[in-house]
């Protein structure tokens, strides 16, 4: 390209890593293109000297008035025209201005916006949305952005700027539109033809039209978007920067690690770049680029990939705690990262039950997660995945975040593992597990009567013991039956359990393994549960409550 007469030229509002905006200008005066640099004001003056020493005596350069550019003020507007001003002033061959900022970076060679913008001559690149279409306007201001009065900075008086609105809106005042513009909106980083920018910058009416948009909000997305509309002759109401922006509004940063994402835009430029990202300006402000096989765009991967970013930034993702985020417990998300199978009473019926269990389905069975002593994990395991130990008072601690924490780090694994009464399950972790769309809880009731009638353990009151036992599995029983659950949920009594143990056990490990039979393992060995009856017999004479005997009748005998 004759550098004597650029055909394009480039605004750049800079204020922030300058060293990082003197590589990129200097990848548009190495194509040809003339550039004007805009240097906020904000920015001492020896950061911009020493800008100028690196770029050295340029034809093609030109530092713009220097303005201070606060968030959505009109100065942004009034840089943008300076900037504008002074190539179209300079550069007689100029028939596009683009406007970029520090740290946006180009995505494909100068050379080819060049072609594609003379291609396209007199037309302006600039999105442009009516506003009462502009259904992503961010910050509950829409038509009111230009009718309104907006004396108080939103980001530094928020409260006044607040205030100030209900109180406008409560006596209804309004500021009238300029005739004949239709407020626009769009993204503020544009390319226009020669002629609109002419045309918009020597408007008899120019002075009228910017004394009414320094007072609306957030000017710089809104003026060149509705002054284009009078002058425009055809307009590409899309921007050629790329540029994502998160649920508050503000622009999301690209990484090293998006660079294929990159690659695959459809647009010339990105922001806004991570200033460390070494990779991204090494490789697209040099030949690498050119010497990578090309690939076809695909903006709507683009599109995808920020939403399901921004849906996991708001929603989170499910199963996910950590101390910056907890999912709320409205968001109709699963509560835990996987499906995962809780037992209780099996391995008091079935001699290890675990064991049978996993080689039955094909997972790793755990013993009691929840025992006083212990988190009893597979194999005896002091620490399981995700560095979780079995320490009982770590685990006490916390217990839905020991349970989150073990399903999280095991994603892919179905854990399965038991609990009982006796167990150190609070009241509302068993609600956590029975609300989560992800459990599978089957529980066959009574079984905690079985270690003591076995004589495992022998408590000083037996009496109390079992009428505290009773007690929390009727709290298990009454969370399990609430209308709230979403876990898939089957409670058997014993002796409902034991009139069809092959079957009932068939459809346990079937929700777990679909393929899973248990004709190839057969049954788990029962426990012997003879002398069952003379036990539940002492125990009523002793004052037993008769709705635990109920589970029991019809099965041992006892009336």
């Amino acid at each position: 390209m004759n550098t004597a007469t650029p055909s394009l030229g480039v605004v750049m509002l800079c204020h922030t890593a300058l060293d990082r905006a003197a590589q990129v200008a200097r990848f548009w005066l190495k194509a040809g293109c003339a550039v004007a640099l805009h240097i906020d004001s904000a920015v001492p003056q020896a950061q911009v000297t020493a800008l100028q020493a690196e770029l050295g005596a340029h034809p093609l350069l030109r530092m713009a008035p220097r303005l201070r550019c606060d968030w959505g003020s009109w100065n942004i507007v009034a840089a943008s025209q300076s900037g504008a001003e002074l190539l179209l002033r300079e550069f007689d061959s100029i028939g596009h201005v683009l406007l970029c900022s520090g740290s946006c970076l180009p995505l494909r060679p100068a050379a080819d916006l060049v072609t594609h913008l003379n291609a396209n001559e007199g037309t302006d690149f600039i999105e442009s949305v009516a506003v009462d279409h502009a259904d992503w306007i961010t910050g509950g201001l829409s038509r009111e952005r230009f009718t309104l009065y907006f004396p108080f900075s939103w980001r530094k008086q928020r409260w006044l700027f607040d205030r100030a609105v209900d109180l406008q809106r409560r006596f209804h005042i309004s500021r009238e539109i300029p005739r004949p513009l239709e407020p626009h909106m769009g993204s503020q980083w544009w390319c226009l033809s020669r002629a609109t920018l002419d045309a918009i910058l020597t408007h008899p009416k120019r002075k009228r039209f910017e004394r009414y948009f320094k007072g609306c909000w957030i000017p710089d997305e809104s003026y060149f978007q509705t002054l284009v509309r009078l002058h425009g002759r055809r307009i590409e109401s899309h921007s050629l920067t790329l540029v994502k922006f998160d649920r508050n509004g503000r622009p999301n940063l690209f990484y090293d690690d998006h660079l294929q994402l990159l690659r695959r835009s459809d647009c010339y430029l990105a922001r806004k770049i991570w200033p460390q990202a070494d990779k991204l300006y090494q490789f697209f402000l040099t030949d690498q680029a050119r010497k990578m096989p090309p690939v076809p765009p695909e903006p709507a991967k683009i599109d995808r990939y920020f939403e399901l970013a921004e849906r996991q930034r708001t929603e989170g993702r499910a199963g996910l705690y950590m101390q910056s985020r907890f999912p709320p417990d409205d968001s109709g998300q699963a509560v835990t990262a996987g499906p995962y199978s809780v037992f209780s009473g099996f391995d008091q019926l079935f001699r290890n039950f675990d064991y049978w269990l996993g080689q039955v389905t094909g997972n790793r069975a755990h013993g009691h997660l929840y025992a006083p002593e212990r988190a009893n994990f597979h194999g005896g395991a002091e620490v399981w995945h995700g560095a979780i130990s079995n320490s009982a008072a770590l685990r006490d601690y916390n217990p839905r975040m020991f349970l989150t924490n073990l399903i999280w780090a095991t994603r892919g694994e179905r854990q399965c593992f038991s609990i009982t009464a006796r167990d150190h399950v609070p009241p509302d972790l068993m609600w956590f597990m029975a609300k989560d769309s992800n459990a599978q809880i089957s529980l066959v009731s009574g079984c905690f009567l079985l270690p003591l009638f076995r004589g495992e353990y022998k408590p000083d009151d037996v009496l109390a013991h079992v009428a505290w036992l009773q007690k929390r599995e009727q709290h298990m029983l009454s969370v399990l039956q609430s209308r709230w659950v979403r876990a898939d949920v089957r409670v058997w009594t014993l002796a409902e359990f034991l009139n069809a143990p092959e079957s009932n056990l068939q459809s346990v490990a079937a929700k777990i393994a679909p393929d899973a039979s248990i004709a190839s393992q057969g049954l788990p060995n029962m426990q012997s549960l003879d002398g069952l009856e003379d036990f539940l017999r002492a125990l009523r004479n002793k004052g037993l409550p008769p709705v635990l005997l109920r589970d029991f009748e019809g099965r041992t005998g006892v009336r």
